[in-house]
Parts: C-alpha cells; structure tokens; sequence
C-alpha cells in the first residue's frame, strides 16, 4: 500500500514582498503610506519650527481669555465677559441651530417641489420649474443678500405698531410682529419649571430635556404599537385598528409633561418703543435660514424628480390596476422605492447646507464663522489655531451628518442576498 505524503510547504521568504504577485500590491501600498506620512511629519515640523522661530508657537491658551464682545442671537447665556470659548460654544450652537432647522425645512420643501414637477398640471410642473432653475443658477450669497434687504427695508419699525392707529399691526391673531430688526412670536413659558442642570462648562435645561424625553417615549411607543399590528395582520391576515393607539402614543406624554410644567404661550406685546415678552428672532437668522432653505431645496427636488423617474412605470400602472389613488401610489409605493435613489446625493446636500451656512456673516449672524473663525481671530491674531479648530469642528460634524445618514441609508437600501 502506496503512503502518500504531503511536500513541504514553502516559507515565507522577504523576496515574496517584492517578486510574489499576492504580497507585492501591499508592500507598494505601505511604502506609499510610509512616504506620505514621513512627507507630512517634514512639513509639520518645518511649520512649528518656521512659528518657534518667529515667536509665534501654536498656543490655544486664548480660548480662555475674556471675549470682549457681544452677540445678539445665544442659545445658553453669554456676556461679553465671558471667554472666547464660551463664544466658540455659541458660535457652534447657532451653527447647528440653523442647519438642523434648514435641513427640515430644505427636506420638506425639497420633496413638494421635485413631486409637483412630476405633475400632469402644466402649470404647477412649470412652475416649479421655474422656482428650481432661478434658485440654484444664482449664488447662495446673493439670495441671502436679498432675503436680508427685504425684511430690513420692507417691514417696518417698532414704534410703527404704536398708537389707537398704528401704521403696522401685528399678525396671526395679534401673536406675531415682523418688524425691520427681528420677527417678534409667542415662546413657551413653564409655571412649574424644572430649572437647569450643571453640567461643567455646559448647563442642562430640564424642561427641554423632559419635551425631548416624552416626544421620543411616544415615538419609540408608537413604533411599538404599529410592529405589533404587522405581526397580528402576517399571522390572521387582518390588520387591527391602530389609529387612536397612535395618537394616543405619539401626543399623550407630550400633553402630560407640558400640562405638568404649567405650559402657557407668552405672546410680545408692545411696550414703550420696542416689544417685549415671546421671542424675538434676529431677521440675520429668518433671512439665513430661508435662503438656505430654498436654495437647497431646490437641488433636492431635482434629487427627487430623479429618484421618481428612475423607478419603473409599471409600478404606477400596477397601482392604479389595483385601485390606489395617485396619493397612495407616490406615498405608499414609488417614494419607498426611490429613497434608495435619493438618499446618497440629499447626504451631499444636507453637508453642503451645513457647510454654506459659514455666509452668516454677512448679514451679522453669528455662528462658528462669525465667532472663532472673525472676532476672536482678530482679536487674538491666532488665525493658525483659529482656522484648524475651524476646520476640525466642521469636519466632525460633517462626519457625523454623513454617517447618520448613511445608517439610515442602509436601512432603507435593497437588501440582497
């Protein structure tokens, strides 16, 4: 009987690095890697060494220098004895403030605009086309200009809503004054407030954070119920009467927690020459968020005319084959489908909002731009450590836009096996 024996397997020899095709790739890979760095590690130390020289050593100990300026829209409280890094805190705040306001706004308009340019009205389909091809053919700093002049020169004064009759009267139901410095609105006010919470630098509004709670224990609740009825509609073929469960879920805590701080409305009303009570919205923030909103809005909704067009015909047909109204057919089957179209480019979008919105500068509103990366930078001359601190925080936020969205990306993508 014939044993049959194994060879010897050959060792790993360095040669293998260069003249073996499955290792030579990665050794080419690495040398590039080890070059860049080493050509990167050259420059940074030729910079520190280039600022030693001439006394100027990258040095953030400014952050915590006092401020001296002040700033008109804060979201925590600011004085301008505060440090620059407090200013730098409400600088980003307002950063995020209206990014996460002109994503909403930008996604909701989006989304209407790019469905009627996909209507069988002639003249919405027009229009829309229209309002799309204006918008992203003017630059974004233009429209903010424009937006800007409007409401500083076509609404008027305070003092203009004096008097038995007043030049100007408030709007909505006596709640709301447009006025050529700031939009005056209601603001809720708590009888039963929870306070704040210290947290370090930072301080915690726990009447905020209870609104916050209860919307999304009604949110997760409200998932809940309805997972429940798909389960029950698979196994009996009949779907149970969920609608007052939702309701219940979605606005039952929020009602309860509201009810439980004394939530009341504290309506501006006019005193002397200016308003007082509510809130008062700088017109450099409407101004900002609106053209935002509609300049990006109108790159969205050619994002999903796309997304629309590229989902087959047939699935229309079928659905109105099966009686669906247009309505039901464009919510319930084709945006479905399309999100996997639309949903890589709107990332692309929501980072170049974020990103545009550094023009606030130039109608005076102060966000990270205007703060660490225009006052304190003058004032302190530390314009390296300024602009890399700058160009850090919009990355992370950046990085973590885009990686949020690509979550929800994955969920909603074609899953193949």
């Amino acid at each position: 009987m014939a044993v049959v024996t194994e060879e010897p397997k050959a060792g790993f020899r360095l040669g293998m690095l260069i003249y073996d095709t499955r290792y030579r790739s990665i050794t080419i890979q690495i040398i590039v890697l080890m070059l860049v760095m080493l050509g990167a590690a050259w420059l940074i130390d030729n910079l520190l060494r280039n600022l030693a020289a001439l006394g100027r050593g990258i040095d953030f100990g400014f952050l915590w220098n006092r401020a001296g300026y002040d700033i008109n829209q804060t979201l925590v409280e600011y004085t301008n004895d505060s440090t620059h890094a407090r200013a730098t805190l409400v600088g980003l705040l307002n950063t995020l403030l209206i990014a996460f306001l002109g994503c909403i706004a930008a996604t909701v308009v989006g989304v209407i605009a790019g469905v009627l340019r996909l209507s069988n009205n002639w003249v919405i389909g027009r229009l829309m086309t229209v309002y799309v091809e204006i918008f992203r053919n003017i630059p974004l700093l233009l429209w903010i200009l424009i937006i800007y002049t409007m409401f500083t020169e076509a609404f008027p004064a305070p003092n203009a809503f004096r008097g038995d009759t007043p030049a100007a009267s408030m709007v909505m139901f006596d709640t709301v004054a447009f006025t050529n410095r700031y939009t005056a609105i209601p603001w809720l006010m708590f009888d039963r407030s929870l306070g704040w919470l210290p947290l370090g630098p930072l301080w915690l509004n726990l009447d905020l954070t209870a609104i916050v709670a209860a919307l999304l224990g009604g949110f997760l609740i409200n998932r809940a119920i309805l997972r429940r009825a798909t389960r029950i509609q698979e196994a009996t073929g009949v779907r149970p009467t969920t609608w007052w469960q939702c309701l219940l879920a979605l606005f039952g805590p929020i009602i309860l927690v509201l009810l439980a701080l004394g939530t009341h409305l504290d309506s501006p009303s006019l005193q002397g020459f200016n308003f007082t009570g509510g809130l008062q919205v700088s017109n450099s923030l409407v101004a900002l968020w609106l053209a935002l909103t509609l300049y990006t809005a109108a790159f969205i909704a050619e994002i999903v005319r796309a997304g629309i067009n590229a989902i087959s015909r047939g699935q229309s047909e079928a659905a109105f084959a099966l009686g669906l109204r247009p309505g039901r057919t464009m919510s319930l089957i084709i945006l479905p489908q399309a999100l996997r179209v639309i949903i890589p480019p709107l990332i692309s979008q929501y980072l170049n909002l974020t990103k545009n919105s550094s023009l606030a500068i130039a109608v005076g509103y102060m966000d990270l731009r205007g703060t660490l990366g225009g006052i304190t930078l003058n004032q302190t001359g530390r314009g390296l450590e300024a602009m890399m601190l700058l160009m850090l925080i919009y990355l992370i936020i950046s990085l973590l836009i885009s990686s949020a969205m690509n979550v929800y990306n994955n969920r909603v993508k074609l899953k193949e096996r």
